[in-house]
């Protein structure tokens, strides 16, 4: 459920303003979600070092992104 939301949402987007990259991080532990956002068409671009502060340490942030033209 959560990749066809994601998916929706980025071509509704695409459909309705001129953005040409649509960004999205989640932490990186959170595998699911990783790969929801693959499932909707997102691609991996990278990592950001020490991006969160919680639970009293810092923790990295996957970053990914879906293009205007991409397939």
């Amino acid at each position: 459920m959560g990749a066809e939301a994601q998916r929706k949402l980025a071509e509704y987007l695409f459909a309705t303003t001129t953005a040409h990259r649509i960004e999205a991080g989640t932490d990186i532990e959170n595998l699911a979600e990783q790969r929801s956002l693959e499932k909707a068409g997102f691609t991996r671009d990278g990592l950001m070092r020490e991006a969160q502060f919680r639970d009293g340490k810092r923790h990295d942030i996957v970053v990914f992104s879906r293009l205007r033209t991409d397939p």
